[in-house]
């Protein structure tokens, strides 16, 4: 006897996009400053009921579709959705711009960000299950940006509150965008010339271990803001004592506390990512590589090295997600970056400029 089996994912994603189609899809309000109105799709256009209608029971379709061929129909049509939403967005703003004063300002609703990011986990799971090898992964993901970015540089999105905020602080967001890549570099290259060689070391001195991780996990448990106050006083005191340093750049505030703060913060994970990657080789393959005369040097570079990279680079990806998060609260002290953005739009309530930064 033959049984249908039905995809949990893809009907749990389709019972969770039919409550995001009853939220309001956009909001529209007067000026930036006030609380938008939501606007939900049939409110814009009657018809698209029907449209949901259709979609809702091709996704239903989907979800009964058996092994790769339903995998690969699901990813057509979540990707379809998502470009439907983002298209319909920027339309929707373009109608009420057309309709309002120039002040007026269309943002997102939570209909569009919940179905958004819904079709976009359908399109992973799909791609999940559609082939296992990275690079093919990878590529399905990249694909998936395209016609979004296209209509994003088509002009198509001008009119969201978001492009309009952009379109105004364009040379700001530039300046921010360089503050913040030189944050994340300026943090991350001088971590890694101590946390390798620190990783390595520990590797080899397993009786210092304990000390290390510790100091480190003190300094990863102290919140960002009281560190950056931390090293403001020091600073402040090195550059009052030597006037020199003031010249090259170094002050209680600014970049130079920031990117010494970002650094301690960065060492833990690169720490542990070396000695991890390095100890979860197998003896086995030491004891033959040993066996076939290889030096100790040897055995580290073409043996050790290139196993325990993986796990390195994992690490690596957190500390760099990290960074990029954490070089927003440095906007606090004068490091400029994104979170300059973040901190302006929360003091005047303006939603669309913190998500700008």
């Amino acid at each position: 006897m033959t049984y249908l089996r039905i995809n949990p994912v893809l009907a749990l994603l389709l019972l969770l996009t039919a409550i995001a189609a009853a939220l309001p899809f956009i909001s529209y309000a007067p000026n930036r400053l006030v609380s938008g109105e939501g606007r939900h799709l049939w409110q814009l256009w009657p018809q698209t009921i029907w449209m949901l209608v259709g979609v809702g029971c091709a996704w239903l379709t989907a979800c009964f579709v058996p092994a790769k061929k339903g995998s690969i129909f699901a990813l057509i049509l979540a990707q379809f959705v998502f470009v439907l939403l983002v298209w319909g967005a920027g339309k929707a703003a373009t109608q009420l711009a057309q309709n309002g004063s120039a002040l007026a300002r269309t943002s997102l609703g939570s209909g569009f960000w919940l179905a958004a990011a819904l079709a976009l986990l359908a399109c992973s799971d799909a791609i999940r299950r559609i082939s296992t090898h990275p690079l093919w992964r990878w590529l399905l993901h990249m694909q998936i940006a395209i016609i979004p970015l296209w209509l994003l540089y088509s002009g198509t999105l001008n009119d969201l509150s978001l492009m309009k905020e952009y379109a105004n602080r364009q040379d700001v967001f530039d300046d921010a965008l360089a503050q913040h890549l030189t944050l994340l570099f300026g943090a991350v290259l001088p971590a890694l010339v101590i946390g390798v060689p620190l990783g390595i070391w520990c590797y080899f001195s397993t009786a210092r271990q304990g000390a290390i991780f510790s100091l480190l996990n003190v300094i990863q448990t102290v919140p960002s803001v009281a560190l950056f106050g931390l090293l403001i006083a020091p600073l402040a005191a090195l550059v009052t004592a030597f006037p020199w340093l003031g010249k090259l750049g170094i002050a209680g505030t600014g970049m130079t506390p920031a990117l010494i703060a970002l650094v301690l913060y960065a060492l833990l994970p690169l720490v542990r990512g070396v000695v991890v990657g390095l100890n979860q080789i197998p003896r086995d393959v030491l004891e033959s590589a040993r066996a076939m005369g290889m030096s100790g040097a040897q055995r580290f570079l073409h043996v050790q090295l290139p196993l325990a990279l993986p796990v390195f680079l994992r690490s690596l990806r957190v500390v760099m997600v990290q960074t990029v998060g954490m070089a927003v609260i440095a906007a606090l002290i004068g490091a400029g970056g994104f979170g300059a953005l973040v901190f302006q739009g929360l003091l005047s309530s303006a939603i669309d400029l913190v998500l700008l930064g």
